[in-house]
């Protein structure tokens, strides 16, 4: 059996959304995972795989620490002497592609998303970009779930063996099955992610500050990443918002909200957004790449500018005056358009199709 190594920052986006990939190599592979947390490492154990606690500050900027991960990367490859390295997210494609690159293992990254990385000043643009060239450049396939994202990579030079574009990590239909519109007489709109700025959760509370009553209710699913809580705290309250937490079944929250909200100002794909169309319900979505693909406009769903906390609340008030027929059908459309474009099956066979041909050489 080839051993396959997995690189990740976060146990529960592992299981969550790539868990069929897993299990596919572990019915062909010795599969070991590097990962950060315990959130959901019981559950991949529990499966076969053989998981390796790394640290990783995942937003942090310290040197000293991105040199240990580093040199906890390389540590690792050369004990288990992999036979491909697969990598998600920003440092362990950056630093677990620098460790395989120098030891002469065979790779392949997702960009999961840029984050605002390529936002920000020149320097940090030219240091992110170099690092990203160092890192990338042996990659034996470098996936992309935008078409934005494979375009600003080619536009700086940011090359690898080969690339492939795939419909983000796709969605378990089954898992994520249609549930029918709750009949009820109000409306929840659900903001679901981490509690963070570049994920529009102050335009979130801007329209709950604006349009929440006594039959509108706005609720956040997610841990809270930056210094919100305090301020989340006081405006529930205030019965302007309702915390639900970080769960680890979302399905059952998708079922029962009216509409999901992703404010987001970067996406790779959002899994949120193609969760909540596949459960058959209409989503409210930034106008950005990695929104964009998952909702047709008023068709399944309304989209806005990022940022705009305006433009947010005149598409929630259009929503508000929409019978429950057209969201139900709205949910419906949404369902079919996951179906037809979304299915989570073909994104592991893409993936499977690499393995095997990196494996088969």
């Amino acid at each position: 059996m080839s051993r396959i190594l997995i690189l990740s920052n976060f146990s529960g986006g592992l299981y969550d959304f790539r868990n069929e990939f897993v299990e596919a190599l572990l019915a062909e592979h010795e599969v070991f995972i590097s990962l950060p947390d315990d959130v959901k490492t019981g559950e991949l154990q529990a499966e076969g795989a053989q998981i390796i606690q790394t640290p990783i500050h995942r937003r942090g900027m310290n040197p000293l620490e991105d040199i240990r991960l580093y040199q906890n990367y390389r540590r690792i490859m050369k004990e288990i002497r992999p036979d491909l390295v697969v990598t998600y997210t920003i440092k362990p494609n950056i630093y677990g592609g620098y460790s395989a690159r120098r030891l002469g293992i065979p790779y392949i990254t997702t960009i999961t998303g840029l984050g605002g990385a390529f936002d920000k000043s020149r320097l940090f643009v030219r240091l992110i970009v170099g690092m990203y060239r160092t890192a990338l450049k042996n990659a034996d396939c470098i996936f992309f779930q935008n078409a934005e994202n494979r375009s600003i990579f080619s536009k700086y030079g940011i090359t690898s063996r080969k690339d492939k574009l795939v419909m983000g990590s796709g969605v378990n239909l089954e898992k994520h099955r249609y549930e029918p519109y709750p009949k009820r007489d109000e409306t929840h709109f659900l903001f679901v992610g981490r509690v963070m700025k570049e994920r529009g959760i102050l335009e979130f509370i801007s329209a709950a500050e604006k349009l929440h009553g006594e039959k509108v209710f706005f609720d956040i699913l997610g841990a809270c990443d930056e210094d919100y809580q305090e301020m989340l705290d006081a405006l529930e309250q205030e019965g302007i918002i309702h915390q639900l937490g970080f769960q680890k079944q979302v399905h059952p929250y998708l079922a029962e909200a009216s509409a999901i909200i992703v404010a987001s100002f970067h996406e790779g794909m959002s899994n949120t957004l193609i969760e909540a169309a596949a459960t058959g319900r209409p989503v409210i979505a930034s106008n950005i790449s990695g929104c964009m693909e998952a909702f047709e406009e008023g068709r399944t769903g309304f989209g806005f500018t990022p940022g705009n906390a305006d433009e947010l609340i005149s598409v929630l008030k259009r929503f508000l005056e929409l019978p429950y027929e057209k969201r139900s059908e709205m949910g419906l459309e949404a369902r079919k358009k996951m179906e037809r474009e979304f299915d989570r099956k073909a994104v592991t066979a893409s993936y499977m199709d690499e393995v095997h041909r990196l494996l088969t050489k």
